[in-house]
């Protein structure tokens, strides 16, 4: 018998002889595993959903253990004044350049709503100059409102002539109280970006 046969044989006896009783075994389905936890990180920022307290972090933002980035707040201030000829509320064209400009910066921090003070001189009745501050304020209103500012975010006050800056009696004073104002603060949070081997280090 040569070597191949003979190897055939052996292996045919191995594999064919009766298992004994201590060779058999029951079968035991692998177990599934019990999690709880989402192991996801849809976010892709390193933190997986079941602790991420910021689920819509930015991409490349710099984040902390809860997966919550790291913000640096802005400040802005902008301001408007408007002089308004006697006895009108015409808005004059030197003055629509801050128009542009507010509704530029409402746009830049769309958080931000603006409140439109209307006053008027002390000269006529007190009721009458209550009206005339209110179409005031409401004449700049409408100019924003046509530079694509939403009336949502604009609210008009009157004082009349309550509350003057100037209280001379001439007519300089009188012009100077004829007027809208207001001061915007805007807010912004930018957020801090993650350090990578491109991030350049100010000198």
């Amino acid at each position: 018998m040569n070597k191949s046969l003979l190897t055939m044989v052996i292996a045919a006896t191995v594999f064919t002889a009766p298992l004994k009783a201590e060779d058999v075994y029951e079968y035991k389905e692998t177990p599934k595993p019990n999690q709880i936890d989402d192991l996801l990180d849809d976010d892709k920022d390193g933190v997986i959903n079941a602790r991420d307290l910021c689920p819509q972090t930015p991409g490349k933002a710099d984040i902390d253990n809860d997966g919550c980035g790291t913000y640096i707040k802005t400040e802005e201030e902008m301001n408007l004044h408007i002089l308004f000829q006697n006895d009108s509320s015409v808005i004059q064209p030197m003055f629509l350049a801050q128009i542009r400009e507010m509704s530029e910066f409402l746009e830049a921090y769309p958080s931000t709503s603006i409140e439109l003070q209307g006053y008027a001189s002390k000269v006529g009745k007190a009721e009458y100059n209550q009206k005339l501050s209110e179409r005031r304020a409401q004449s700049v209103q409408t100019a924003l409102l046509d530079n694509g500012v939403a009336s949502s975010r604009v609210r008009i006050v009157g004082f009349g002539d309550t509350r003057l800056d100037e209280l001379g009696d001439d007519e300089v004073s009188h012009a100077m109280n004829r007027k809208v104002v207001a001061t915007v603060v805007g807010l912004k949070g930018n957020v801090k970006e993650e350090w990578s081997i491109f991030t350049k280090i100010e000198k």
